[in-house]
């Protein structure tokens, strides 16, 4: 009894239907993870824990950096080799050296806030924006106070950029407050009486302005000078919670 023929052809393309079916199967495999996966994610099994703080840090270091080159280029230089020609400069070096604190202080409590938070949400990149946009107006500001020898409205200006500088840096915390790990910054600022004491003398320091100009001035360089006391209420925080880890 003779054999059936095969013919090459037919067992070549038998061949290809099997390898098509078996991508196909695969490929539905490969499709049906991928939608148990996005399942998954949308469920809420697998959770973000919010943005990391190094790129927010590193970015308000530079504009901060930037802000103190732009104060120094105002200065004005003597153009003449003498004392006196220094001394018509006084004013300026004066007002340069009160921002140049208090640019130096919103640094240091910045850079001591992020110490005890590891992640942030996009409220909280808001609201450090809207704290450098009210201190990188410092240069204008400082400028103009100086230009016009601590005339009221100037010194008015600069008083309200002062207090709007210290209710965004208020707001900020606020913000940090809500972000999951935030509970360790509000107990370690505690009640904040200095951060709002603050807000408080602003606000003096402004009304004290349309009286004399000068008290108002003295205003500020108070509020400078009690934040140049060393704050050590997030270090003490940190030491404790290295000396006793959850």
């Amino acid at each position: 009894m003779e054999q059936p023929a095969y013919l090459p052809g037919v067992i070549q393309l038998s061949s290809t239907n099997a390898e098509i079916s078996a991508a196909a199967i695969d490929h539905e495999n490969e499709s049906t993870h991928g939608q148990a996966a996005w399942g998954h994610i949308r469920s809420g099994s697998c959770k973000t824990r919010g943005m990391r703080t190094s790129r927010l840090e590193a970015f308000s270091d530079g504009v901060l950096a930037i802000i103190i080159t732009i104060m120094v280029l105002e200065l004005k230089v003597p153009h003449a080799p003498t004392l006196q020609a220094l001394g018509d400069s006084a004013t300026g070096f004066v007002t340069y050296l009160l921002s140049f604190v208090y640019i130096g202080i919103y640094w240091n409590n910045h850079h001591h806030m992020f110490q005890v938070v590891d992640r942030v949400n996009g409220t909280v990149l808001w609201g450090n924006l809207d704290l450098l946009f009210w201190l990188s107006l410092l240069p204008f500001t400082t400028a103009w106070m100086e230009e016009t020898t601590f005339a009221r409205t100037p010194v008015v200006v600069y008083g309200v950029n002062l207090l709007l500088a210290a209710a965004a840096y208020f707001t900020l915390q606020q913000a940090i407050f809500r972000v999951e790990g935030g509970s360790g910054l509000r107990e370690a600022l505690g009640r904040d009486v200095k951060g709002k004491a603050s807000l408080v003398l602003y606000l003096c320091g402004i009304a004290l302005a349309f009286v004399t100009p000068w008290l108002a001035m003295l205003v500020f360089v108070g509020v400078a000078i009690m934040w140049l006391v060393p704050d050590r209420r997030v270090e003490r925080y940190l030491e404790a919670r290295e000396s006793h880890p959850a």
